[in-house]
């Protein structure tokens, strides 16, 4: 006991002081090579070669990026999207591409070698449908055997747009302004791709049988015609419509989402309208982008966004459980964490108009995206760190409380950023191969909710509370264990899931709770 009673203190120091003078707390976040790839293929996209000459003002940067790709080749060549994984085809041929137009010899060993990678996983044609759009931009890839992602998708009547998880509409808006407007892109003199293709075909095969993903297929085809074909005045509507969704979600936002894919492709959309470089919204679109980057003298990695709220959410609350520092040190972080709560209506609003604004996101900045699990954790650290102002933390968590609520899904579980968000026929289009179209309730979002919930005061008789109890008990799968769509799989869904329902007090899950702990 001394001996974790010392580790405990010693971690307290350490947490203590490593908080900014602000109060927040904010970690690194790591993510795999193809931040660094798709780097370098937007910068081509904004500083295109003249007469097959590539020098763009960023090659020093372009240089360091590569030399962070080829840090982590795996011995069989290729490289993976989650550490000691195995090598993932469109990970592999975004780092080829990345690394040829940075300079690497084509016939050095390192790239010979994962181009035999590449021809073993199925070359191109087997890489997901985004690596096939951003090589298409370039000519790298046929268009014609790409998906279609049209602007018209912002007309579409009612909610049906928001019917994808929040991270996918803030691809595929930015995604089809660019796709529709396909400014020409030059490539440098001689870059192809040939040596990576295999000899499978390049397009979807589309059955007779009839079944919802040959249903999207025909209606890609369709698309396609209307691409050629578009009505000047339609598209025209829909860009315009397209442009504003994009500038209205990086006000009060570090840019588009708060999270790389979307604020790379926000670029690209901008510069494909016709933002000049000098142009203000270029400008910090590109400024927020690169507040990615951690940097050293010689090389570098991409973050995939920032965490200071849920960093110090956890930290607060890991402090406060601890009982390690005295509750005014915790004041700062309170401070800083009120400071932070969202009061204007973002893409939720769409299924909930009539609900209060409130909650937290995760990064510095991200209005239009508060997340559940976040506030979830927020309202954790609460219990602990106090404000120098009571009555406004109260009216915080009082209307943070009442979000939460009405976020509730049918099913009577949380999902990240929506409600109901689970038209499983979407996982059908075909750009839906990035796994991740949907924002459907998970049990380990649902765990902290009930968690957070019952422990800030509202009765476990609440029909919220038990709907959400019904739901995590039915979500527990076989050997005991519940999945973790945001963490560790079933470590982390688990362990979320038995604090929720061991805080609900309900008899009736006392035998879930003794099988997740077997």
């Amino acid at each position: 006991m001394e001996a974790a009673s010392k580790a405990l203190a010693l971690s307290s120091d350490a947490l203590m002081a490593a908080r900014d003078q602000e109060g927040f707390w904010r970690g690194d976040l790591k993510a795999d090579t193809t931040l660094e790839s798709d780097y370098v293929l937007l910068q081509l996209w904004l500083h295109p070669p003249v007469d097959g000459e590539w020098k763009p003002p960023t090659w020093d940067r372009i240089r360091k990026a590569a030399r962070s790709i080829l840090d982590r080749q795996l011995p069989d060549g290729g490289f993976n999207i989650y550490p000691k994984g195995p090598s993932e085809i469109s990970a592999c041929v975004k780092a080829y591409t990345a690394l040829k137009l940075a300079g690497i010899d084509a016939h050095s060993p390192e790239m010979l070698k994962l181009r035999e990678r590449i021809l073993d996983l199925g070359g191109v044609q087997a890489a997901n449908s985004y690596v096939k759009i951003n090589l298409s931009l370039f000519d790298l890839y046929p268009r014609d055997h790409v998906p279609t992602v049209p602007p018209e998708l912002v007309l579409l009547p009612g909610d049906a747009l928001y019917e994808m998880s929040s991270w996918t509409r803030a691809i595929v808006v930015p995604l089809s302004i660019v796709q529709a407007v396909r400014p020409p892109k030059p490539l440098p003199r001689g870059f192809h791709l040939h040596e990576i293709f295999s000899d499978k075909p390049l397009h979807y095969d589309t059955g007779i049988k009839p079944s919802w993903r040959n249903f999207f297929l025909w209606v890609d085809r369709a698309l396609k015609l209307w691409d050629k074909r578009a009505i000047k005045q339609i598209r025209g509507w829909a860009l315009r419509e397209a442009e504003h969704w994009i500038l209205d979600r990086c006000r009060h936002s570090e840019g588009l989402g708060a999270i790389y894919p979307a604020m790379m492709y926000s670029i690209m959309a901008l510069d494909a309208l016709g933002y000049g470089p000098d142009h203000p919204d270029l400008l910090e679109a590109i400024r927020h982008f690169d507040s990615l980057l951690v940097e050293t003298e010689d090389r570098f990695y991409f973050q995939p966004c920032t965490s200071p709220v849920w960093d110090t959410a956890i930290a607060a609350f890991a402090l406060g459980e601890a009982g390690t520092v005295p509750k005014e040190d915790l004041t700062p972080s309170a401070d800083w964490l009120l400071t932070k709560e969202v009061r204007r209506k973002g893409d939720w609003s769409i299924k909930r108009p009539n609900l209060e604004p409130s909650g937290w996101y995760f990064e510095f900045a991200n209005e239009y995206y508060p997340d559940i699990d976040d506030t979830a954790m927020v309202l954790l650290a609460l219990e602990h760190a106090k404000s120098s102002h009571p009555e406004k933390q109260e009216r915080a968590e009082r209307r943070a409380i009442q979000w939460i609520l009405g976020m509730q899904s049918r099913n009577g579980g949380f999902a990240a950023f929506d409600v109901d968000n689970d038209m499983e026929i979407l996982n059908q289009v075909p750009f839906a191969d990035h796994n991740a179209m949907l924002d459907p309730t998970c049990p380990d979002i649902t765990g902290r909710v009930l968690e957070a919930l019952v422990r800030r005061g509202v009765p476990p008789s609440d029909p919220a509370i038990q709907r959400a109890v019904d739901y995590l008990l039915g979500s527990q799968e076989a050997p005991g264990c519940w999945y973790g769509r945001w963490g560790v799989d079933y470590i982390y869904g688990t362990f979320l899931a038995m604090r929720g329902l061991e805080r609900s007090g309900e008899r009736r899950a006392a035998e879930a709770i003794r099988r997740g702990a077997a």
